[in-house]
């Protein structure tokens, strides 16, 4: 039985660790590259968490992964990203997003998100796949078409969108080559940014003969994101799309999903029950599920959150250094949901990611401690869910610095 995040009473959590597809990782091969750049003297202890499928491609790797919409450009809509990108060049940038996705692969992330319209990402991306020497069959990576970046660099843009969107055949032929220039051959899933029924991207032939070609042809896996108060129609029409062949096209969805908006739940649950990869995005709400966000009636959900992983991750009779805080609760709530999702970590700086990264290892005290758990995470479930149109009216008002 699952945690469906609706008004009704809920099941059971999930049990990552003896779910379908999940398994413990041995000690000695954990961070084994990348070790020099692990965190400073505290890090989670993140050796033995549950590892999980991704996308049958061969690779297993923790429940977190690593977006990089705040690593690819100046400027973002998370609150305080100013504060996080210290120098702006695209040289300074490029060195940031490096050790950043150093200590990442120091946390045990193996799989990294990006996308045409995230600046250069994925030419950071790439850069720091090539200069580290990783192996492309020890890691995944997803990028998105859809929209072009079109702040050429700049945080204030007069106006100007940051970028447009186009959801036409002709796009994807010609972001697709961009994207695989990058990124092969660690490119294992493309997909269609924030697709919406406005759009008509799921009805548009054209488009579903192009993708459908690219996963047969490339081997590609074939996903995309929702965004919207209709991520669930949307998501519940894309998975009756077919390619020509009468196969399903969709491989994976990526969500937005937290403990403040919590609707697209029930459908994501329908999509892992017919074999679609789950990706949650925006776990921490651009910020507003931390300690920058000045609107005050946050406070009590944030206090909830720290109750949480301060209980749970310093349970007596146990000795663990890490300070597990607010993001790492909020983050493992995510990953104990019954559609048992790969979160990412939105992370703009090395200590972010090994923060977020405590979730991991919340994760597996959360689900040992069985009921206790289960009713704490339920009240916060109940005490922190907006109404969606308000969430995403709100989100829509965050300013881009």
């Amino acid at each position: 039985a699952v945690m469906h995040a609706t008004r009704t009473a809920p099941a059971r959590l999930r049990t990552p660790a003896t779910a379908e597809g999940y398994r413990r990782t041995p000690r000695a091969r954990v961070n084994r590259l990348t070790r020099a750049s692990a965190a400073p003297f505290y890090t989670p202890a993140t050796d033995y968490v549950a590892q999980k499928k991704m996308l049958e491609v061969g690779v297993r790797t923790p429940p977190l992964g690593l977006g990089l919409a705040a690593l690819g450009r100046p400027g973002y809509i998370n609150i305080g990203h100013d504060a996080d990108i210290k120098g702006k060049s695209v040289d300074e940038m490029r060195a940031h997003a490096h050790e950043t996705l150093d200590a990442a692969w120091a946390m045990g992330v193996r799989y990294f998100d990006c996308a045409r319209s995230y600046g250069a990402s994925e030419e950071f991306l790439s850069s720091w796949l090539q200069s580290r020497n990783i192996p492309n069959d020890k890691c995944v990576v997803g990028s998105k078409w859809g929209y072009t970046y079109t702040a050429d660099w700049r945080v204030d843009t007069d106006g100007e969108a940051h970028e447009v969107k186009e959801h036409t055949a002709e796009n994807l032929a010609r972001q697709y080559p961009q994207s695989a220039d990058l990124l092969d051959p660690y490119l294992r899933l493309y997909q269609i940014h924030s697709a919406t029924a406005q759009s008509g991207v799921l009805r548009n032939k054209d488009v579903v003969a192009e993708l459908s070609e690219l996963k047969a042809r490339r081997g590609v896996k074939i996903g995309l994101t929702l965004s919207g108060v209709e991520q669930a129609d949307t998501l519940r029409e894309a998975m009756t799309v077919t390619a020509p062949d009468g196969s399903k096209l969709f491989d994976c969805v990526q969500a937005t999903w937290n403990v403040m908006e919590q609707s697209a739940g029930p459908a994501l649950v329908e999509a892992k029950d017919a074999g679609m990869e789950v990706i949650v995005k925006e776990a921490l709400a651009n910020g507003r599920l931390s300690s920058r966000n000045p609107d005050d009636t946050v406070l009590p959900v944030m206090e909830a959150l720290r109750a949480l992983a301060s209980d749970f991750g310093s349970a007596p009779g146990r000795f663990d250094s890490f300070v597990y805080k607010a993001d790492s609760a909020a983050i493992a709530i995510a990953m104990m949901q019954g559609f048992q999702p790969m979160v990412l970590s939105g992370a703009a700086t090395p200590h972010q990611v090994r923060s977020n990264a405590g979730a991991l290892t919340l994760l597996k005290y959360l689900t040992n401690a069985g009921d206790a758990a289960e009713g704490r995470v339920r009240e916060i479930l109940e005490m922190a869910r907006r109404d969606p149109e308000s969430y995403w009216a709100e989100r829509a008002a965050l300013e881009w610095n």
